[in-house]
């Protein structure tokens, strides 16, 4: 077996019970799904949180001097910055299209300022509206102690400017569970003409909370992920209020 044959299985490991050093499970192409239920984490508020920073630049020689000199590093995640002046206006905003089991759907989002409520239906509600990219980034919760009001939460992320920009940010969208290790899902295809990316589906299965991970990305809004998945909802032109720092 080779050094790097091992290094894979190891990930595999990794996601079975847990990253040990990082309390984390990251949501694959591969491993694409984890049941909370499973995990006894299917209670309590459930934290859904985006971030994201700025894209260095494609590997340049010296970084590959570097890497041949380190070859470690090539396991690292890529490094990125914090926003520069010209990229300041990149705004990424987190939503949910739900569909609760009495049949009832509709949207949590900034735009419309459709927050929700997590002490009644939608039972998700929206933190915060992050313009910036800060540290903290977007949140969101659900009340999972209403689990079985819900059919399906689909999570999402959307560029509200229109400035396509999935290609020069470094995004992420991490659930905390009330019990066991946090889900990761990273945004790091590139699409450099994608506005919208369904990242993660949550759905009850004959009352089996499961999580799987979608990273759709689309060139439209929110009206083409609800036709792609089948939603209903009439969509029409949204805005936001006028940020101020």
């Amino acid at each position: 077996m080779g050094f790097f044959d091992g290094l894979w299985r190891g990930r595999e490991t990794d996601f079975d019970s847990g990253n040990a050093a990082t309390n984390a499970i990251e949501l694959t192409k591969r491993h694409s799904q984890v049941s909370l239920t499973k995990q006894g984490a299917a209670t309590g508020h459930l934290r859904i949180n985006l971030a994201w920073r700025m894209r260095t630049s494609d590997l340049g020689g010296s970084q590959r001097e570097s890497l041949l000199r380190h070859p470690f590093k090539a396991l690292k995640p890529p490094e990125v910055l914090g926003h520069s002046q010209s990229m300041v206006n990149v705004d990424l905003d987190l939503g949910c299209l739900y569909e609760l089991a009495d049949g009832t759907k509709g949207v949590v989002q900034p735009l419309g300022g459709f927050l929700g409520d997590t002490n009644e239906a939608p039972y998700v509600k929206l933190s915060g509206d992050d313009r910036f990219g800060s540290a903290s980034g977007e949140t969101m919760y659900v009340n999972l102690d209403h689990k079985d009001a819900i059919k399906r939460l689909l999570v999402f992320v959307y560029i509200y400017d229109q400035t396509p920009a999935f290609d020069r940010t470094h995004a992420i969208v991490t659930l905390y569970p009330s019990n066991g290790p946090r889900i990761e899902i990273h945004l790091d295809e590139r699409h450099p003409q994608a506005r919208s990316c369904a990242v993660v589906m949550i759905e009850n299965v004959k009352g089996e909370l499961v999580v799987r991970r979608e990273v759709r990305f689309v060139y439209g809004f929110q009206g083409e992920l609800d036709r792609l998945y089948g939603w209903g909802l009439q969509w029409g032109r949204g805005y936001k209020a006028k940020a101020e720092r």
